[in-house]
């Protein structure tokens, strides 16, 4: 069944429908500011671990404590970023190399209870990161 479109009134729109018009406006990051602000908690993130879990897949676990103690210091330090390996400029992969083994590191963005994706990673206080190290193979 279907009945009339009946207008808002003033004022009129989607915050008027919700009852959020009077609701103060949060100001919008550019996107340069905003990629900006991942890439500053992502390097934040990556060298001090603060904030977050760092995670070493099976297969650099099976390689030793001493290996992944060498891999997380690598990507603690990793500075390796270009255009090719960090399109988006938010310094969340890399790849590099021990010996004889390519690893690759990546950081994913989840909410505060680390079940779902945060819906604002520029954001520290809804933010939770996650550093996975893993072997090449194992992508």
């Amino acid at each position: 069944m279907t009945g009339p479109l009946i207008p808002f009134g003033l004022p009129a729109g989607i915050e008027a429908a919700i009852g959020a018009a009077s609701l103060p406006k949060g100001r919008t990051m550019s996107a340069s500011s905003r990629t900006d602000r991942i890439r500053d908690l992502n390097d934040a993130f990556r060298t001090t671990l603060e904030g977050g879990k760092c995670l070493f897949t099976a297969g650099v676990s099976d390689l030793g404590a001493a290996f992944a103690t060498a891999a997380l210091a690598f990507v603690r330090a990793y500075a390796n970023f270009t255009p090719d390996n960090d399109p988006y400029g938010e310094h969340d992969f890399g790849a590099f190399e021990i010996g004889e083994e390519r690893l690759f590191w990546k950081i994913d963005y989840y909410d505060n209870s680390l079940q779902f994706g945060s819906k604002d990673p520029a954001d520290p206080a809804q933010t939770r990161r996650v550093l996975t190290i893993m072997l090449a193979e194992e992508y």
